[in-house]
C-alpha cells in the first residue's frame, strides 16, 4: 500500500498540535517534525484529496502556511522511521532519544521519548531552547508546572533534575496519553499528567512554570501563570519568534514579571522571567 505524505510548514498563530489533531481525525496515522512544521502520513486508499485540499487551501489563505502533498511508495515504516529518527543532544548535557537508541554514559540527563504524534522530541528549536533554559535552573525540591507538555519531555527533565512535585498538562488526548507513557518509561513517579488547559490547574504555587505553546495562548495565559508562581518563581516560555519578544515581554511585565534571559535558535525564542 502506498502512503500520502502531507508536509505543512510556516505555523504562527495556528498551533501545529491543533492541526495534527485535525489530521488525526481525518485518518492520518503518523507524524514527524520538520523545521517550522510537520509531515503527516495516511494510506493512499484512505486519503480524501478533495477535503484535504479544501482545508489546506483555506489554512494557507488564513494562516499563511505552506504545504506539499506527495505519494510515497510502500515501505517498512517502522524500519524507515527508526533509521530517520536521530537522538538529540542539548548543550552537551541532555540526551533525548527513542527507546531503540542506546543510552550515553557521558550525558547528565538521559530521556527516553516515544514521540508518536506529540510535540516535544527536542528536534524542534523551541523544545531544545526550553531544555537549555531548564538545565540552568536549580530544581531540587521544587514544584514545577509544564504547560502544553506534549510528550512530557520537560516534565521528565524537571523530575530528573530533582523536582519534588511536577504537574504536566496538555489539552490534546493523544499528547496526554503519550506523556503518561513517557513518564512511566523514564521512571518518574513524581510527575502527574493532566488532560486540559490552564483551568485544569488547581490554585497552587510553583517554583517554576515551563510553557512551550504558541504566542496567542501564552499572551492570554501569562497573567494566570504569574498568579501561580511563588515570589521569586521563574517562568520559562517558548513557541514564538524573535519579533514577538516585545509583545510577550510587555504582557509579562504587566503581570508583575521581570525579564531575565532570552535565547534564540532559527528565529525561535526561549525567554525567562522572574516574579
Amino acid at each position: 500500500m502506498d502512503y500520502i505524505e502531507v508536509t505543512i510548514t510556516g505555523f504562527r498563530d495556528l498551533d501545529s498540535e491543533i492541526a495534527m489533531a485535525r489530521l488525526a481525525a481525518m485518518g492520518f496515522e503518523s507524524f514527524s517534525e520538520v523545521p517550522d512544521g510537520f509531515s503527516a502520513y495516511i494510506p493512499d486508499d484512505q486519503f480524501d484529496e478533495k477535503a484535504m485540499h479544501s482545508w489546506l487551501t483555506a489554512l494557507q489563505e488564513e494562516q499563511g502556511i505552506q504545504y506539499q502533498v506527495g505519494k510515497i511508495p510502500r515501505r517498512n515504516w517502522n524500519e524507515e522511521w527508526e533509521r530517520a529518527y536521530d537522538p538529540v543532544v542539548v548543550e552537551g548535557k541532555c540526551l533525548v532519544r527513542a527507546p531503540f537508541h542506546k543510552p550515553a554514559d557521558d550525558m547528565l540527563y538521559d530521556i527516553v521519548i516515544e514521540p508518536k504524534m506529540s510535540f516535544g522530541t527536542a528536534h524542534h528549536a523551541t523544545t531544545a531552547l526550553m531544555i537549555g533554559l531548564m538545565m540552568e535552573e536549580k530544581l531540587t525540591g521544587s514544584a514545577v508546572l509544564d504547560m502544553g507538555c506534549g510528550t512530557g519531555v520537560l516534565a521528565i527533565l524537571a523530575s530528573k533534575m530533582g523536582a519534588s512535585k511536577v504537574l504536566a498538562v496538555d489539552n490534546d488526548e493523544w499528547a496526554y496519553q503519550n506523556a503518561l507513557e513517557n513518564v512511566e518509561k523514564n521512571g518518574c513517579p513524581g510527575v502527574t499528567v493532566l488532560l486540559g488547559n490552564i483551568t485544569a490547574v488547581a490554585l497552587s504555587q510553583f517554583d517554576l512554570i515551563a510553557a512551550n505553546i504558541n504566542r496567542n495562548v501564552l499572551l492570554n495565559d501569562i497573567p494566570t501563570y504569574a498568579g501561580l508562581l511563588k515570589p521569586g518563581g521563574r517562568l520559562l516560555m517558548s513557541g514564538f519568534y524573535e519579533e514577538d519578544i516585545p509583545q510577550i515581554t510587555e504582557a509579562a511585565e504587566l503581570a508583575g514579571l521581570r525579564h531575565c534571559l532570552t535565547k534564540t535558535m532559527d528565529r525561535w525564542t526561549g525567554i525567562k522571567f522572574i516574579k
